[in-house]
């Protein structure tokens, strides 16, 4: 009598809801809205408080499409599958485009923001030494197959955490020690009338998505999780609220700190200078070399995801093998890829700012968020599968919202995305023969 034939081995269930809204935290990072502050301030003029909080709501409920998503898809877990799925393999393929700008431009606006935060660190020196050498950095890690632990990260958060605490203690002293407080000061972050105005406010929260970049990542861990189908939406619903008020806090604490009509010396590390002001040097130099460690891990995640995501276009034959499918022989990693990656950083920090590429980062990302309220509504509600109230309002709010959003981008950020996806789109309609044929499974890459 034969046995029974084995199934292989699959990944461990081993997470709980705890533990994953913990990864979650550590994905996004507990100091997601300092690094963006400046920028968040120039776009909404000032109001940094009330654009966090704008965009939590639309990352909330982008969160809860992306949990249904990961109910109904327990083992695929990206925007491109959810895209190409429900609504057509074209717009998955735009999606996964989206995705790839995202991937490049997350590093260049880490080199950007660690040369300045080194320059801010050390004023007799100049900009474009440090930006040639981080860009080299994060080149150079992931030459050498350099990628972050889970207890890394763990460390790293856990020290970032204990800054943030430092910032807001800091803060609540120098507050205290203020004579008197002007009318309106407590209220001022969350609405200042000399200032404020419904554009600019909706440019600061199309900005202010940036805080909760990566909050989607929960999704690829539904197979090592304990009953995914709801600790998925639960855990990826809670790092946004999580990361929401924390972000809250952070960010109306600095407003208080630093009125609005008091200029940074440098916006891109505007937040550096709050910190100078609550805790002195000791405080600044502290939060220069934690959010710099931040930055250097999560550009080095984008350069690895990037040329990742090449290499798979290259092995497929969506882009040229040679090039883009050629694996180093004894590294086993995709070379030519990030040093084209490496090499657009470069190039990109001495072309735009930090904001700008913060906004260019969010159009793609804004993109992939409508797209899952989109794919949610139709594998939910259009086609039967539940069709509650919540199916139907949620997802179409969500759309709208991120929409709202994405259209609030500034002018040069949406000409910029707008070519990128131009290019794609040809592209892609010219090697599937009119988006006839699949061009590419992203969440179907090897890991060896």
């Amino acid at each position: 009598m034969s046995s029974p034939s084995k199934s292989p081995p699959g990944l461990a269930r081993t997470l709980g809801l705890f533990e994953l809204l913990v990864i979650g935290v550590i994905m996004v990072q507990p100091t997601a809205p300092m690094p963006p502050y400046g920028a968040i301030s120039a776009a909404g003029h000032g109001h940094v408080v009330t654009t966090v909080l704008i965009a939590m709501f639309a990352m909330l409920l982008t969160a809860l499409s992306y949990g249904r998503m990961a109910r109904a898809y327990p083992v695929a877990g990206s925007a491109y599958s959810y895209v190409a799925r429900e609504i057509h393999p074209a717009l998955g393929f735009i999606t996964g485009w989206s995705m790839l700008l995202d991937y490049v431009v997350n590093p260049l606006i880490c080199v950007i923001w660690c040369a300045k935060g080194m320059l801010a660190m050390f004023p007799s020196t100049s900009y474009p030494p440090w930006a040639i050498f981080f860009a080299a950095l994060f080149t150079w890690l992931n030459l050498r197959g350099i990628r972050s632990t889970a207890r890394t990260n763990q460390v790293l958060a856990g020290v970032m955490g204990l800054v943030v605490v430092w910032m807001l203690a800091a803060t609540s002293f120098k507050l205290n020690a203020m004579p008197a407080y002007a009318p309106g000061f407590w209220t001022q972050p969350f609405y200042d009338p000399a200032l404020f105005s419904w554009g600019a406010v909706s440019n600061g929260a199309s900005v202010a998505v940036l805080t909760y970049i990566g909050f989607d990542g929960i999704s690829t861990l539904s197979e090592e999780v304990k009953n995914p189908r709801r600790n998925i939406l639960l855990g990826i619903v809670g790092t946004c609220l999580i990361i929401g008020v924390l972000s809250a806090v952070e960010v109306y604490a600095a407003q208080l700190l630093w009125p609005t009509a008091q200029a940074f010396p440098d916006n891109d590390t505007a937040y550096l200078y709050v910190a100078g002001r609550a805790g002195g040097a000791a405080l600044f130099q502290t939060m220069s070399w934690t959010l710099i460690l931040a930055s250097i891990g999560s550009a080095g995640g984008g350069v690895l995801a990037g040329a990742r995501l090449l290499y798979g276009m290259g092995r497929d034959g969506v882009l040229p093998r040679s090039f883009f499918g050629y694996l180093h022989p004894e590294r086993r990693i995709p070379s030519r890829n990030v040093l084209l990656i490496g090499g657009l950083c470069l190039a990109g920090a001495f072309l735009i700012s930090y904001q700008v590429g913060a906004e260019l980062l969010n159009f793609g990302a804004l993109i992939g968020f409508m797209g899952v309220n989109l794919s949610t509504l139709l594998h939910y509600w259009v086609r039967g599968r539940d069709r509650g109230w919540s199916f139907l309002v949620l997802p179409v709010l969500g759309f709208v919202v991120c929409l709202y959003l994405w259209l609030s981008l500034s002018v040069i950020a949406k000409v910029a995305g707008l070519a990128w996806l131009v290019l794609g789109l040809v592209y892609g309609a010219w090697k599937t023969r009119g988006f006839q044929r699949e061009m590419v499974r992203f969440e179907e890459v090897a890991d060896d």
